[in-house]
């Protein structure tokens, strides 16, 4: 990538960025347009690829790009507990201060995870590896010891993953996605979990 892309003013580089994030996220790597991204941002092929040399340098600038952003919000903002719940609603606050700024940001890691490009997978390969990691360490705080002997925890965990990830998609979908409201029904829903998943 082209390091004179952050010496363009913040509002260029992000309107850049999230028109590209938006374009990946609901096409995936294979049928996202260079077309599209620039049409999406207001500017010419030429400085897109000025930047960023090509379509795969755009994407694993924007992979890279998010990791930080992300992981910056998640090691700042989960503070110590062994509440399972408690840290899930945190990492739900720490995504919403992201999507203020860049709003398909979860959407385009989302898909990355589903991505079939091998050129794609390989370019991406190390900052996923580091997310993951950042979950793996978050999760190995919890206290198992609260669940209910009948609930099996990576179960739990992965429903809960579904289930937030399909209220995000329902409310693009529906074109009435507000971080706070997206927020807000995320907690609900793990409120009610707690009181089901808990002993009682």
């Amino acid at each position: 990538m082209n390091e004179k892309f952050f010496d363009l003013k913040k509002e260029k580089q992000d309107r850049m960025i999230n028109a590209a994030l938006k374009i990946f996220a609901l096409n995936g790597y294979k049928h996202a347009s260079t077309d599209d991204i620039v049409s999406e941002a207001g500017i010419s092929k030429g400085l897109l690829f000025h930047y960023f040399g090509s379509k795969l340098g755009l994407y694993t600038f924007l992979y890279d790009y998010s990791v930080r952003f992300m992981k910056l919000e998640l090691t700042t903002g989960v503070i110590a507990t062994t509440d399972y719940f408690e840290i899930r609603k945190q990492i739900e606050f720490a995504k919403m201060q992201v999507l203020k700024n860049y709003p398909y940001m979860q959407q385009f890691l989302n898909r990355s995870k589903s991505e079939n490009v091998n050129e794609a997978l390989l370019a991406i390969e190390e900052p996923r590896r580091e997310m993951a990691e950042v979950y793996a360490s978050l999760m190995e705080k919890v206290d198992k010891s609260l669940f209910a002997e009948n609930v099996d925890f990576n179960k739990l965990d992965s429903m809960l993953e579904y289930t937030i990830k399909g209220l995000m998609n329902e409310r693009f979908q529906d074109a009435s996605f507000q971080p706070e409201m997206l927020y807000e029904e995320t907690v609900s829903y793990l409120t009610m979990m707690k009181k089901l998943a808990y002993h009682k």
